[in-house]
């Protein structure tokens, strides 16, 4: 187990290596007997930490000439993947509309408290403040819907939604300009999980993501018609407004 562990270790450390750029990709790794020295094992815990690291697509191992660092990294295993706003919105939709439906039949008095309480920040003139307890409103609910793994799903969508540039930057142009109206829609889903009715706290929180994608899909249009707009104007300087010589 011990040398199992060790080959491991030095495998992570070579992986570290090529992740901060020390060995880039393509290049040749130092021979065996250079990385034994330098991490202080044999040659042979050398050779297994390789044959991981090939297993996973970090290196490859030519016969011959050595180890290679790959051209095409596998991705980090926490990494994200690329989704625009509105597939994001669409899978929260499907999976936050079932939490709410599973967690309308067993919600606490003091889970219902807290989201109570979470609506009333959510009015909050900091947008910063008002985020948090948006997100906590959705994560009392999924906790409250007694499923791990509708927990876990709906925690990596938020960390989606608040970690991939271009789904923030769509979110933060329509989540927080209708304060009421997010407020209502919240309060909404509330009265359904007081009322224990899961069918329509599940229709409420649909009803909470398509106006959110509806909201999404009209800033779209009007961020479209401005760059058509711009382009035209500059056309019109170009073609119309530059005086040409007769």
């Amino acid at each position: 187990m011990g040398k199992q562990r060790l080959f491991q270790d030095i495998a992570e450390k070579i992986s570290d290596f090529i992740s901060d750029g020390v060995f880039p990709p393509g290049s040749r790794l130092p021979g065996e007997r250079d990385l034994a020295e330098r991490f202080g094992v044999s040659r042979v815990t050398i050779r297994e930490a390789a044959i991981a690291l090939q297993a996973v697509g970090k290196v490859d191992i030519r016969t011959g000439s050595g180890i290679y660092v790959s051209d095409d990294q596998p991705a980090a295993q926490n990494a994200l993947p690329e989704v625009s706003a509105f597939e994001l919105t669409e899978a929260r939709s499907l999976i936050e509309a079932e939490a709410a439906a599973l967690a309308a039949k067993s919600i606490s008095d003091e889970s219902l408290a807290e989201l109570d309480r979470l609506i009333e920040e959510m009015a909050s003139s900091d947008k910063e403040v008002a985020l948090a307890a948006d997100r906590e409103f959705h994560a009392v609910i999924a906790r409250a819907s007694a499923n791990k793994a509708m927990v876990y799903t709906i925690e990596t969508l938020w960390r989606m939604r608040e970690e991939l540039p271009t789904v923030k930057s769509s979110y933060d142009v329509v989540c927080y300009d209708d304060a009421q109206l997010l407020a209502k829609e919240h309060k909404d889903i509330l009265e359904a999980l007081k009322a224990r009715d899961p069918v329509v706290a599940r229709r409420a929180m649909r009803e909470h993501f398509r106006r959110l994608i509806s909201t999404m899909l009209d800033a779209s249009e009007k961020e479209a018609m401005r760059e058509v707009q711009q382009r035209l104007r500059a056309s019109r300087v170009r073609f119309l407004d530059s005086s040409v010589p007769g």
